[in-house]
């Protein structure tokens, strides 16, 4: 009896640290913070992709220096077929100028046109 009370607690104890750890990870903020973007380049769209008719969204993560220029591109998800192309058209994008550097998640829709 005594052991499984003593389980119980040690049990209790574990749930309640979870439970702070996880809201300390959800009370800090991410690195992304929404800048306007005041112009965007669409993608060219890679003709194998085109041919094969391969569509959807490539998320992709932009460095932007405190002007607005995009520093560094890294594709986070999304077709790799598509990947490149997205990265290329997110390189000349331009966003609203702030006070630092950000990092700016973005997607990339790739559709066939109706």
């Amino acid at each position: 009896m005594k052991n499984r009370f003593r389980r119980r607690q040690l049990g209790l104890r574990i749930g309640v640290t979870a439970a702070w750890a996880l809201m300390g990870v959800l009370a800090i903020p991410g690195n992304a913070s929404d800048r306007a973007v005041k112009s965007k380049v669409p993608p060219v769209y890679p003709e194998i992709a085109r041919r094969m008719k391969i569509t959807g969204v490539v998320k992709v993560e932009a460095t932007v220096d405190a002007d607005g220029k995009v520093t560094d591109v890294k594709t986070l998800s999304g077709s790799r077929t598509l990947s490149t192309a997205a990265e290329e058209a997110v390189r000349k994008w331009k966003f609203a100028p702030a006070g630092a550097a950000s990092t700016e998640d973005v997607d990339v829709n790739f559709a066939m046109a109706q």
